[in-house]
């Protein structure tokens, strides 16, 4: 049971990894399933393909760079299912600049065990705050 908690909190952090650096599309399937549905502020995205441009897109806004710091994350695992929750601190900079923009925000996510291991098959991203706050922020909900 514990390494099933570190594996699905190894997720958290491997998509925030992949998001700061998003060189690798493997990288990302490492995280999520196939078939995985993912709720943002920018709609919902169907399947790996549409979550990795989802994802692609939201990582490089206005041609900077992120880091996300995951923090408070919470498993519940239930034999093959697992409900995962965790806090983000997102930091929007470019290279040589100090951050222009930070936002809170909170992921939960559902998953399963596949014969890869674990992976994320639902995903629910909900921005909680932002400073500065940009226009139309917060976003519409998927």
């Amino acid at each position: 049971m514990i390494e099933d908690r570190l594996e699905l909190t190894d997720l958290v952090v491997k998509l925030g990894r992949w998001l700061d650096d998003p060189r690798e599309d493997d990288g990302l399937r490492t995280v999520f399933a196939k078939d995985a549905v993912v709720h943002a502020p920018r709609g919902m995205s169907t399947g790996f393909d549409e979550v990795l441009v989802s994802a692609r897109t939201s990582s490089t806004v206005d041609g900077g760079r992120t880091q996300h710091l995951s923090t408070d994350v919470l498993v519940d695992v239930a034999g093959d299912r697992a409900d995962v929750s965790a806090n983000l601190l997102n930091i929007f900079f470019r290279d040589g600049q100090p951050p222009h923009r930070q936002a809170g925000t909170r992921y939960d996510f559902t998953a399963r065990r596949t014969e890869e291991g674990w992976r994320f098959d639902g995903a629910r991203i909900t921005p909680v705050w932002s400073d500065p706050v940009p226009p139309g922020f917060p976003p519409a909900a998927a």
